[in-house]
């Protein structure tokens, strides 16, 4: 695996996906009832925004660093101020010094009685993640296979929580891979929260993949995409992320927080898009 999340750290990608991350969080959060995080592919935990692989391509400048001028007090301010509390202070270009990574954000929310799995397969990723969550007992870091993982730890013991699976999208067939390694474990433990990020480059695969959750026996599931610029432009430009058993409130916060990030994080007036399908109770 070459692949390292360093290189995009903080990029539109990953704030549509952790802004949605923290919601969820905080909703499981409203019980007192422990949860656990499975995060199947966790990279080093939090970055440096200061090291030269992020400088390599500056992919921070049109991800957080578009969040610097947000209106806190609009609904959508209020929505994404506990995502930008972790996140933390920015200096006057909207660079934080560390971008927290799901990891991060997840220990973060965590309480005294939750527990969080983390799994890297990368060498020097996995040293990093390690490294950093070495002190908290409630972290279990493991140099392992995400795709073994996800089968491995469902049902956890606390019968309450969230799988998150982001994997690189290296190899062609991982859309598959996901849709089948996902119906194994939603066989095992379907009343878990699982939220499946994707990049969107072939919308064949995108639709393939929200086909095989339907068809996988989901009862609820939704599928929220961000695009910051037409498709026509080349490269990474949409992204996507489906919830199986998603919070009953997300729906609703999606709706707020989508339009207000395409309109932070569009390259270009009226260059944007997103989509929020629901299916289910």
């Amino acid at each position: 695996m070459n692949y390292r999340h360093v290189f995009h750290a903080g990029n539109f990608a990953d704030v549509f996906k952790h802004a949605l991350l923290v919601r969820m969080l905080l909703y499981l959060n409203r019980k007192e009832t422990p949860w656990r995080v499975i995060d199947t592919h966790a990279g080093e935990g939090a970055y440096d925004l200061a090291r030269a692989e992020v400088d390599r391509t500056g992919e921070w400048r049109d991800g957080i660093g578009r969040l610097v001028g947000l209106d806190r007090a609009s609904e959508a301010g209020v929505l994404l101020a506990p995502y930008l509390d972790i996140v933390g202070a920015c200096d006057a270009d909207g660079r934080p010094q560390v971008y927290p990574g799901s990891p991060a954000i997840a220990r973060e929310l965590a309480r005294r009685g939750d527990r969080l799995v983390f799994c890297e397969k990368n060498p020097e990723d996995f040293a990093a993640l390690k490294a950093r969550f070495a002190r908290d007992r409630r972290v279990k870091t493991l140099d392992l296979d995400g795709w073994t993982a996800l089968g491995a730890f469902v049902p956890p013991p606390e019968r309450r929580g969230l799988v998150l699976v982001d994997p690189p999208y290296e190899a062609r067939d991982e859309f598959a891979r996901l849709a089948k390694t996902f119906a194994a474990a939603h066989a095992k433990w379907s009343t878990g929260v699982y939220a499946l990020w994707y990049p969107v480059k072939d919308r064949r695969d995108a639709e393939g993949l929200w086909n095989a959750v339907r068809a996988n026996g989901a009862k609820s599931a939704l599928r929220l995409e961000l695009a910051v610029a037409p498709d026509a432009d080349g490269g990474l430009v949409r992204t996507g992320l489906i919830v199986v058993n998603p919070p009953f409130v997300l729906e609703q916060e999606a709706r707020v927080l989508l339009p207000a990030l395409m309109r932070l994080l569009e390259r270009g007036a009226g260059a944007g898009a997103h989509l929020v399908e629901a299916f289910g109770a």
